[in-house]
């Protein structure tokens, strides 16, 4: 079940994704701390996947019998912390495919206070079986590849 609260939304070939900062992810002065970060853009990830239509459930029956032990698996990261968030501040998450290939999508996101600017990063996520990368799902490639033709991805998570 889909919960779009939940789940964010995808809209421009962008997918949104609300966080509010807890207590939890602040360090001792009350700013987030930045492996935070990592934590909500990886929520950002995993639900632009589901309203792709790749239930991790469905996707992990479907892919197990025809690569057993598939993971997708973060192999490059870069990011740059430009402002700080605070405690209870609401803020957006924004992931879109940059490039799609056959064993791996390069992922743009942003952490957005508003109209802010918080936090830019470029994520290569490969999928990997038996230790050795493998073709993406050939209906998750398409959903994905559709996403950045509609989300215009020139410039839009830079």
């Amino acid at each position: 079940m889909k919960t779009p609260a939940l789940d964010g939304e995808i809209r421009d070939g962008r997918h949104l994704q609300p966080v509010r900062v807890y207590y939890e992810d602040t360090d001792f002065s009350g700013v987030v701390y930045h492996a935070s970060y990592l934590r909500f853009m990886e929520r950002g990830r995993t639900n632009y996947l589901r309203l792709i239509g790749a239930d991790h459930r469905a996707l992990f029956a479907q892919a197990a019998a025809e690569a057993p032990g598939f993971a997708f698996v973060v192999t490059h990261m870069s990011i740059d912390f430009k402002r700080p968030a605070f405690m209870d501040d609401v803020l957006t998450v924004v992931t879109l495919p940059e490039e799609v290939k056959g064993a791996s999508v390069m992922l743009g996101q942003k952490v957005m206070r508003g109209d802010e600017l918080l936090v830019q990063a470029r994520v290569q996520v490969a999928f990997v079986s038996g230790g050795r990368a493998r073709p993406i799902p050939k209906p998750l490639r398409i959903a994905m590849k559709a996403d950045q033709e509609t989300g215009g991805a020139a410039g839009a998570a830079r």
